[in-house]
């Protein structure tokens, strides 16, 4: 048992694995990995840090049709309808997340919400774990990885710093259009590492 779901880790692993592809199933064991391995090393309840990184993706390979229900149904931010999965998987996720497999801790649905926007002042070192090991874990092979692992084996903050910067480069480099969390996060870690 663990104390975040109301079932066994390998329960929860059953349930979540039941609605993704092995691909992703796999990515998730993956962030489960490095994020325990980050939670140690940066003083968080590894437990915590387990079942949030189980459930980070769990809403990942939903129809847009889900999430406009929830999105729908939950009042929640009516601007969300203009973004895509990249985005909804980890918002509107984490109420599926809390609905569907009955995880309640804050922390967890938080860092679940955060896992691709980041966050200001309000991102927790349980929300940076996740944050990191999703954008880290070793099935990641993009040009500067290593130098990412590196940085953050040094200084979570630093690390959740570069990850930012490089992603917000990435999408303005792409000219897409960047959520606002996101530009909010960058202004907050830009110079705080």
């Amino acid at each position: 048992m663990t104390k975040y779901f109301n079932g066994s880790i390998t329960e929860l692993e059953t349930k979540v694995a039941a609605g993704l592809t092995d691909y992703r199933f796999q990515h998730i064991l993956r962030v489960r990995d490095y994020a325990v391995k980050l939670a140690r090393k940066n003083g968080v309840d590894t437990d915590k840090a387990e079942v949030a990184a189980l459930v980070h993706d769990y809403a990942k390979e939903r129809s847009d049709d889900d999430f406009l229900t929830v999105i729908a149904r939950k009042n929640m931010d009516p601007d969300l309808i203009n973004w895509g999965n990249y985005i909804w998987h980890g918002i509107v996720g984490a109420e599926m997340v809390r609905d569907e497999l009955g995880v309640t801790d804050l922390d967890i649905l938080n860092a679940v919400r955060e896992h691709t926007t980041g966050g200001a002042a309000e991102m927790t070192v349980l929300s940076q774990v996740l944050f990191m090991a999703d954008y880290l874990e070793v099935g990641r092979d993009f040009s500067g990885v290593d130098i990412a692992r590196q940085i953050t084996d040094q200084s979570l903050a630093a690390g959740v710093r570069y990850q930012i910067v490089h992603t917000v480069r990435r999408l303005v480099q792409k000219e897409m259009a960047i959520y606002p969390k996101s530009i909010t996060t960058y202004n907050y870690w830009l110079t705080r590492a």
